[in-house]
C-alpha cells in the first residue's frame, strides 16, 4: 500500500515535469506577426503581474499600432519616457516620409533611425522577450512583424559604494563592491585599461538566470586555467545561486575540507591585484562578494594592505599573523595536553601558579576549556547577528562578565580566561573570515586529541592536517604551494614581503604566459 503511494506520487511528478516541459517549449515558439495575439501570449505566460506594465500607442501621425512592456521598477523611466515614448512618437512624426510603417523592414527603419538608446537587439521568441523583461529591459511589438526589438532599460535602486565592513583597511582604495553587477564590472574597468581584459558571461539559475562574469587577462592567465573554471561554471544546474557562495561550493575541488580554497572578497583592488598576477575573478549579480581563483594557503594570510605599506612593516604584519595563525589554533589544546599530561613540561613557578589558580575547580582542563571557547563562540555569533552597536557591547562586556563570573564561582580557573582571550584576539588577527572559520573548526579537533591523548594526539592530528593540506588543490593548483611543491622565487612573498622592486616576476607557481610583471632596463625597473 505504501509503495503504491509512492509509486503513484512519482507518477504526478513525472506528469507535471513533462507537462511543465511542454509548456516551456511553447512558450520558446516563434513570436506571431498579430500584435494582440504577442501581447495576449505573453501575459498569459506571465500570468499578468500587477508590475507587468503594457502602454500600447500609434506611431506618429499614422494608425500603425506598437506597445512597449516593461516590469516597473527594473526599467528606468527617464530612459522609456525620453529615449523610447519620445522618439516613437515625435521623432517618427519628423520622419514620417522616410518612415514606410507598412514595410516588412519597419523593425530596421525603427532601429536605424528611431530609438536613440545603444542597447537595441531583435529577438524572435518568446522565451528571448520574457527573459529580458525580467532582467529589467524594454520590449517593443510593432503590429505586422513577427520580431521584437528589445532595449536596454536597466534602472533599478542600488546601495552606494562604500568601504567594505569585513575588510577594513589602514591605508588603502575605500571603495568596494555592490549588488549591481555592471557597477562592479565598471571597478574592475577603472583599475585595469588592459584590451586583453576579458569578461565572459553565463546565466546561472534555471529559475533566476542571473548574470555571472568571469574575468581574466588574456595573455597572463594560464589557459588550462581558464578552460577548468569554465567547464565547471558550465556545470552548475541549479533554480538560483544568491550568492557566490553557491558557486564557490559548486566549483571547490573537495568539499570535505575545512580550507577555503576559492578566495572571496569584497575589494574591487584585491581583484585587480589577482587577475595582474594570473588568476581569474568571479563576479555575479545581486552580491557583493567576488571570488578569485585558484587560492592557496599562502595567500590566506596576506592581506592587500600589505602591499600599501613599506616592505619591512609588511613583513612583520605578516610574522605577526602566522603567530597568531599558531596561537589560535594550538594553543588551548596545548594547554590541555600540557596540565593533563605532561606537567613536568612546565617550568616549576608557573606549574605552581596553575595549579594554585586550578585548586577547587571541579572540572578537568579539557571541559574546562571546551566550556570556555564555546562561551567565547556563542559571543561571537551573537555580535555578529545582533545590530552593530548593541553587538560589539555584547562581544566585550560579555566576556568580561562572564569570565569574571565564571571565576568567581569556581567553575573555571583564571589561567583559563587568560588562554581563552589570547587565543580570540589572535583569531582576530586573520584577514579572512573564511580560514578564520576553519582554524576554529581545528582549534576543537586539537582540543579532542590533546584530551585523549595528550601532545602525542596533538602531533597526530597536525601530521593528519599535513596530509590533506599537500594533496589539496585549488583548480587543480596545489594548495600548499610554494612550500610544497616548491618554488623558492615565490618565497619573496610568502612570509616575508621584498621590496616592490625585487617583485619582478608573477607566481611561478601559476605559470602564467606571461611571467614579466616588472619591466627591466640596465638593472633598474623601468616604468
Amino acid at each position: 500500500m505504501v509503495s503504491n503511494f509512492f509509486l503513484k506520487r512519482k507518477k504526478l511528478r513525472k506528469q507535471s515535469v513533462q507537462s511543465a516541459s511542454e509548456e516551456q517549449e511553447n512558450f520558446s515558439l516563434q513570436l506571431f506577426s498579430n500584435l494582440d495575439k504577442n501581447l495576449h501570449n505573453l501575459k498569459a505566460m506571465l500570468e499578468s503581474p500587477s508590475d507587468l506594465i503594457v502602454r500600447e500607442f500609434t506611431i506618429g501621425n499614422t494608425d500603425h499600432r506598437c506597445a512597449i512592456v516593461y516590469i516597473e521598477g527594473l526599467a528606468d523611466k527617464m530612459v522609456l519616457n525620453e529615449q523610447i515614448m519620445k522618439n516613437i512618437q515625435i521623432e517618427s512624426v519628423e520622419s514620417e516620409k522616410k518612415l514606410t510603417v507598412n514595410s516588412v523592414h519597419i523593425v530596421d527603419q525603427f532601429y536605424n533611425k528611431i530609438l536613440s538608446v545603444g542597447e537595441v537587439k531583435k529577438v524572435f521568441t518568446l522565451d528571448e522577450v520574457s527573459n529580458s523583461i525580467l532582467s529589467g529591459d524594454t520590449a517593443l511589438y510593432i503590429d505586422g512583424t513577427d520580431q521584437v526589438l528589445i532595449i536596454g532599460s536597466k534602472g533599478w535602486e542600488n546601495r552606494s559604494i562604500e568601504e567594505p565592513s569585513t575588510e577594513v583597511l589602514v591605508r588603502g582604495p575605500r571603495e568596494g563592491f555592490i549588488e549591481n553587477l555592471r557597477t562592479n564590472t565598471v571597478r574592475i574597468r577603472r583599475y585595469i585599461k588592459d584590451p586583453n581584459l576579458r569578461f565572459k558571461s553565463y546565466k546561472i539559475g534555471r529559475r533566476s538566470k542571473r548574470e555571472l562574469v568571469l574575468i581574466y587577462i588574456d595573455g597572463i592567465v594560464n589557459p588550462a586555467i581558464v578552460q577548468e573554471v569554465n567547464r565547471r561554471l558550465a556545470s552548475i544546474d541549479l533554480d538560483d545561486a544568491p550568492d557566490t557562495a553557491y558557486i564557490e561550493q559548486w566549483i571547490e575541488d573537495n568539499f570535505l575540507s575545512p580550507f577555503p580554497q576559492v578566495a572571496s572578497t569584497e575589494r574591487p583592488d584585491k581583484v585587480v591585484q589577482d587577475v595582474l598576477r594570473g588568476k581569474v575573478a568571479i563576479l555575479l549579480d545581486g552580491t557583493p562578494f567576488a571570488l578569485i581563483a585558484p587560492e592557496t594557503f599562502g595567500e590566506t594570510l596576506q592581506s592587500p594592505e600589505d602591499y600599501y605599506s613599506r616592505w619591512a612593516v609588511a613583513s612583520l604584519i605578516r610574522m605577526l599573523r602566522y603567530l597568531g595563525a599558531f596561537i589560535s589554533v594550538f594553543l588551548p589544546a596545548l594547554y590541555i595536553a600540557l596540565v593533563t599530561y605532561h606537567p613536568g613540561m612546565i617550568p616549576s613557578e608557573l606549574a605552581f601558579s596553575i595549579a594554585a589558580s586550578r585548586e577547587g575547580v571541579p572540572f578537568p582542563a579539557f571541559v574546562e576549556a571546551l566550556l570556555m571557547e564555546t562561551t567565547m563562540e556563542l559571543l561571537r555569533e551573537a555580535g555578529i547577528r545582533l545590530p552593530k552597536p548593541i553587538g560589539q557591547t555584547i562581544g566585550i562586556v560579555g566576556g568580561i562578565v562572564i569570565g569574571e563570573a565564571a571565576v568567581a564561582a569556581g567553575i573555571v580557573s583564571p589561567i583559563m580566561v587568560i588562554i581563552v582571550a589570547i587565543t580570540a584576539v589572535s583569531s582576530f588577527s586573520l584577514p579572512f573570515y573564511s580560514i578564520g572559520l576553519a582554524f576554529r573548526m581545528l582549534r576543537f579537533t586539537l582540543m579532542g586529541a590533546a584530551a585523549l591523548f595528550g601532545l602525542y594526539g596533538m602531533i597526530l592530528v597536525y601530521i593528519v592536517i599535513n596530509i590533506h593540506l599537500v594533496n589539496l588543490t585549488s583548480i587543480g593548483v596545489p594548495y600548499t604551494t610554494p612550500f610544497a611543491p616548491g618554488f623558492s622565487r615565490d618565497w619573496k612573498d610568502l612570509v616575508l614581503r621584498s621590496p616592490i622592486t625585487m617583485l619582478k616576476t608573477r607566481p611561478a607557481y601559476m605559470q602564467t604566459n606571461d611571467q614579466k610583471r616588472i619591466g627591466m632596463k640596465k638593472g633598474r625597473p623601468s616604468s
